[in-house]
């Protein structure tokens, strides 16, 4: 894009093409990049933005020189300069906070972090710099010849061309050095405590002044003992929370917070009683987290360890001779199997003890367990086609409120937005337009409920009515079965065997029968007379 001026000369002082030329380079904040840099380092590696950079150090501004993008930043946009320890303690954060931010496409960066190491080599820097410009424009706040760690030479140079302090961590000191590790909205980064406020890196990065603050409060780690949350509430109604903060962490973060006067929310009026609900909540006997299975197991053992202890147990003491078990090599070893006077070895009383306890503990655990079955047995499965109860007022207007409450804090959190919206609903005074709209969808409701009712109603009927009819054909059949089955009294008793038709002889049969009988008994005496007639010869 091209865009031309006419500037009349006439009646002007001077070059007045060159005077509306200065007055644009002073007004427009424009940065040229002329002469050579003050300083070059390559590769550095950047967290935000994300990538390696060449950096140059120019006496107006700072370059970054990506293989995709670049970026030039005046000195007047840097704010503060930190210098945070990793608590690896082998990397070094190098922050700068920008105002206004730097830009990728629709991405605001208001934070520069750099990651340098500790183990690299030192480097030496002669800047390119006059000594009578040291002393008078930067009235010795530089120093010509630099030498030591990278992070070190730059951080000296940036403080002698921005004019600004650099930042690093006070005397807090946690069980793993000035941070504290923990995780903001699901990013896990480390939060440094300083001396007039809080800085958490890297992603994203949060810089929270002590002025900012409006309160702190420690808060339980969703249901886990062994961490605790940390929110700081700022001015502007803004909250930030810091989750999964150490157990062992908490007494530290505590004394800081009360040493730098800082109101804590949850404390109460006295600061002991604070303390020690704090404690409470923090504090678990066991470092595990809660099982329910073990719990019960726990509870069924010392229930059956009191029923144990009402009977009294005699200690083994084998060095006495009333011991009621003897050693192998004891001369009195066949004592110990000797009956009581109910007529009962001891030994035998034991197995019988510990088959009661065995007992005891499988119906107390069969009970549970079956408790636990006509829980899931009992729940029901729910209709969708029940409708669904109606709003209240209250989140009438929360459904109409919602996207206000967004748009007036952004970034607010699910659970942030129901505790500002209770705020908010407290101050309305007026509740008759919800209330009506809550009685009108109450009224639906028992509407559409009666016609749920009377047709789940009209249903069962139906149902039953076929159980009926399915009931009396199934008796119709069976009756019809026992009667195919019935035998007929004609054909045989209830004393005689039945037999096939094949088997049952008619009287002609009978009569027949009867005179093949006879010629067969002629013929054996017949044959038995020729035997002995035969012997006698």
């Amino acid at each position: 894009m091209e865009m031309r001026f006419y500037i009349p000369q006439e009646g002007a002082e001077g070059d007045p093409l060159e005077s509306f030329h200065q007055n644009v380079l002073d007004k427009a904040d424009i940065v040229q990049a002329t002469g050579e840099a003050l300083m070059s380092l390559h590769e550095v590696p950047s967290l935000t933005p994300r990538g390696r950079y060449e950096l140059k150090v120019y006496p107006t501004f700072l370059q970054l020189h990506g293989k995709t993008f670049d970026y030039k930043i005046t000195y007047s946009s840097i704010l503060r300069i930190f210098i945070l320890p990793h608590p690896d303690s082998r990397q070094m954060f190098f922050v700068l906070s920008l105002d206004p931010p730097i830009k990728q496409g629709q991405t605001r960066y208001p934070f520069l972090i750099l990651n340098f190491k500790k183990e690299e080599d030192s480097i030496e820097v002669d800047l390119e710099i006059p000594e009578k410009e040291l002393k008078e424009k930067y009235d010795g706040r530089l120093e010509k010849h630099l030498s030591g760690q990278t992070y070190e030479v730059l951080g000296r140079v940036l403080k002698g061309l921005v004019n600004r302090k650099i930042t690093v961590p006070g005397a807090f000191k946690g069980t793993t050095g000035s941070s504290l590790s923990c995780s903001y909205k699901a990013a896990v980064g480390f939060l440094y405590p300083l001396d007039r406020g809080f800085v958490f890196v890297h992603k994203p990065a949060i810089h929270v002044r002590f002025d900012e603050i409006s309160a702190v409060n420690f808060a339980r780690s969703g249901g886990n003992t062994r961490s605790f949350d940390f929110e700081l509430e700022t001015k502007n109604g803004q909250t930030h929370t810091f989750n999964g903060l150490g157990k062992e962490e908490y007494s530290k973060l505590f004394d800081y917070v009360t040493e730098k006067g800082l109101r804590v929310k949850n404390r109460g009026d006295k600061d002991e009683g604070a303390s020690r609900k704090i404690d409470m909540v923090l504090d678990s006997d066991e470092d595990e987290e809660h099982d329910a299975y073990m719990q019960k197991v726990k509870n069924e053992g010392r229930a059956r360890d009191d029923g144990d202890d009402e009977e009294d147990d005699e200690d083994f003491k084998p060095q006495e001779d009333n011991s009621d078990v003897a050693e192998e090599f004891d001369s009195d070893a066949g004592g110990s199997s000797e009956e009581d006077e109910d007529g009962e070895s001891k030994p035998k009383k034991e197995k019988e003890k510990k088959k009661k306890k065995a007992n005891r503990y499988d119906d107390e655990v069969g009970d549970g367990e079956r408790k636990k079955k006509r829980k899931k047995e009992g729940k029901k499965d729910k209709d969708p086609n029940m409708p669904k109860r109606p709003l209240s007022a209250y989140m009438i207007w929360l459904n109409e409120a919602r996207d206000k409450i967004k748009a007036d804090f952004p970034g607010i959190s699910v659970v942030d937005i129901s505790k500002k919206a209770g705020e908010l609903w407290k101050q309305v005074t007026d509740h008759k337009k919800w209330d009506d709209k809550a009685a009108e969808a109450k009224k639906e409701y028992d509407i559409k409920m009666r016609e749920y009712e009377k047709k789940r109603r009209d249903e069962d009927n139906d149902e039953d009515d076929e159980g009926a009819s399915s009931s009396k054909q199934s008796k119709k059949s069976s009756q019809a079965s026992k009667k195919s089955s019935k035998p007929s009294s004609s054909t045989s008793s209830p004393n005689k065997m039945v037999k096939s038709d094949e088997f049952v002889a008619t009287d002609d049969d009978t009569s027949s029968s009867d005179d093949d009988k006879a010629a067969r008994s002629k013929k054996r005496a017949k044959s038995s007379e020729e035997s002995e007639v035969e012997l006698s010869d």
